[in-house]
This record gives structure tokens, sequence and C-alpha cells, in this order.
């Protein structure tokens, strides 16, 4: 089949959609298939696949406009079996949804968390203004895709009765160095520095225990604002934290350091479609807590982290848990949650569950087991 996926950008060297979109181009196209990837900006070529880059309007940046590339899209719309349309809200995205649709493709459209409540409370007017329209782009979509029950609940709960494909985003198991030893241990949070993380709720709980476990640290990386990372380093001030390390961000091999040599993840998010942050550290055999704000049920049936309510109360409650824990217990959670990562989130497996859907789309027959109805 011939392929396009369209997504506004995959600039970014963070996980999420510039990590897991570029992935699963690259392993569609593993299956024999013509893959393109159109965007605005991209940072890397990706292996086996056509990148179409093309330029947006120098003002309203954020709108993601570009008429050449809505240009483009139509034209290939005539030719491509597949366009399968990441993200909601842009420019780029409305595009795919009104030019592809009546002609010979067939649309996919992957909402990546743009659906939850909690997002969709974000910049809420602006939301409100361009829903009609949005609405109209998912109405149109032959297939939709979800990357967790959660997600699939949400595109329900907003009434679109299209079928639904949930397919995880996958993860390449990276290969496991030595751990150090280390003065302390460590408690990580490793992701995007964004409000919708629930850093201030992390570091109050900091601040509450962190004079019983002298022998922890809490270190925050990743990219932000900076007016944000400030105000997060104020209150840690403010609480008199002394054992916490804002350490930046940090990519490739130095990021694989950074989760090998964690003790135990957080992620204490109010929404995630999926936390590629996550599957990292349980590829590097870190255990994990996690909001339930993420879909993340499974943690405790593989028996490899913590999968918790949204709350203050919650988050301490759990952290000392954990903490308590020894060393050993929390590393054979880890190697666990390692082997859950290598049986059911590799890119190979992902690449088959997505292929089985646009199979199913394009030439009909018996929809694969992953597409839900209702």
């Amino acid at each position: 089949m011939n392929i396009l996926h369209n997504i506004p950008h995959i600039d970014s060297e963070a996980s999420g959609p510039s990590y897991s979109v570029r992935r699963l181009c690259q392993q569609v196209a593993l299956l024999d298939h013509d893959v393109t990837l159109a965007c605005l900006k991209a940072k890397h070529d990706i292996p086996g696949v056509k990148l179409s880059i093309y330029p947006s309007w120098p003002i309203l940046k954020k709108f993601a406009i570009s008429h050449k590339h809505a240009l483009s899209l139509s034209q290939h719309a005539s030719k491509v079996d597949i366009v399968h349309n990441h993200s909601l809200w842009s420019m780029v995205n409305f595009a795919a949804g009104f030019v592809a649709t009546g002609k010979h493709a067939k649309l996919v459209t992957s909402p990546r968390g743009t659906l939850s409540p909690w997002a969709l409370r974000q910049k809420k007017f602006f939301k409100q203004i361009f829903w009609p329209l949005q609405k109209q782009v998912l109405e149109r979509a032959n297939l939709l895709h979800a990357t967790s029950e959660g997600e699939y609940k949400d595109i329900r709960r907003l009434g679109f009765k299209k079928p639904v494909l949930i397919v995880p985003n996958g993860i390449d198991l990276p290969k496991l160095s030595p751990r150090i030893v280390k003065d302390k241990k460590v408690l990580l949070f490793f992701s995007r520095i964004h409000p919708t993380k629930g850093l201030e709720a992390l570091l109050d709980a900091w601040a509450s225990l962190e004079k019983d476990y002298i022998d922890w640290e809490l270190k925050i990386g990743g990219p932000g604002e900076d007016d944000y990372i400030k105000k997060l380093k104020d209150q840690a001030s403010k609480n008199k934290s002394n054992n916490v390390k804002f350490i930046g961000p940090i990519y490739g091999t130095d990021k694989n350091l950074i989760y090998r040599n964690a003790d135990l993840f957080v992620l204490p998010s109010h929404s995630e479609n999926f936390g590629m942050v996550v599957a990292e550290a349980l590829g590097h055999e870190c255990p994990t807590i996690v909001f339930q704000g993420a879909p993340w049920s499974k943690l405790e049936q593989e028996r490899c982290g913590w999968w918790i309510p949204n709350n203050s109360e919650s988050l301490n409650n759990t952290l000392r848990a954990a903490m308590s824990l020894p060393q050993t217990e929390l590393q054979e959670m880890g190697a666990r949650g390692r082997r859950w990562m290598k049986r059911d989130f590799s890119w190979d497996r992902i690449g088959e569950m997505m292929n089985e859907g646009y199979n199913w789309i394009v030439k009909g027959g018996k929809p694969p087991s992953a597409v839900k109805f209702e």
C-alpha cells in the first residue's frame, strides 16, 4: 500500500509523537509499504520513509498553516491508499480531514491525547470556537486510532461512533548498562516540564517525605519553559527541600543512563494518552508510580509499579511505601517491567497491529481483534 502520515511537526528530541510517529512510520515501511511523512518541521530523516517538509506561514505559527502542505495533501489523497492523521487542532490536521475525504485515500485519525477531559480544558475558548470544525474532521475518518483503553473511552464519551483501533505506542528496548554505585537512591521524574505533569504535587509530597528518607534524592529532568521551571525551583526552595535536583533536558545515551540508574520513576500527570516515559523507565528496569491520568492500569497486575488516584494523599502514601522497599525488591519489580515491555510493546508487534487495521479499511473482510465498534 501507499501510506501518507500527516503531523504538524516531529522536531522534538523528547518522547511523544516526535518519537512514536517516526518509529511507527519506520516500522510500517518495513512491511513493504511505501510510506511518506508530511509535516512542517522535522529534526531527523527516517530510514525507509520519504519525508516531505512544507513551509508554514511566518505569522500565526501556532496554528501550523501551510497552503503548500494542503495543496500537496489534496493531490496525494487521490493517489495513496491511506492518509494517517496524527493529533488534532492544527490547520495541518484540519487539512487532512477536509481534503482527503471523498477521494481514493482512506482516512485514519489518531487524536494522541488531545480529547482527554484535561486536554480539552486547556485553551478552552480556542477549542470551543474550533470544535465544530474539529468534530467534522473526526467524523470524516474511516478509522480512529487510540493508544489505550482510556483514550478509546474519551473518543466514545464525546459521541464519535466510528470504529476505533486500539494499538499502543511501541518501545525500542535499550541495551542495559551496569548500574553505578551511588551515594543516594534516586526517585526520577523525566518528561516534559509542563503543568499537566503534576510537578507541584510531587514537590509538596517530596517536602513531606525527604526528612524520613535521607538516603534518597529527587531528580527532575526534561525540557520546559524557563519561567515554569523557575516557578518549580522557587517552590522547592520555599519548601526547604535539599535533595532535589533539576537536571534539565537530556538525550541519547545520557538519557539511558539517567533511567538505568534511577531506583524509582514517578509520573503524576493529570492527563496522558499513553505516557512513553513510563515505557522507557520500565524498559530500563525501573519500577514506576503513575497517576490514573495515564493509561497504565496493568502496572500492578504485572507487579512492576503502582497506578494510583490523582491526589496528593495517594501520592504521598505510595511514595512512602515504595521508598521503604528494599532495593533488591525494587530491582525485581523493574526486571518484571522490562519483560512486560518486551512481550507487549515491541515495535514489531505494534507495526503488525496497525497494518491489520490498514488492510481492513482498504480491503475489507473480518475486522482485527483490536478494533472496537461500541
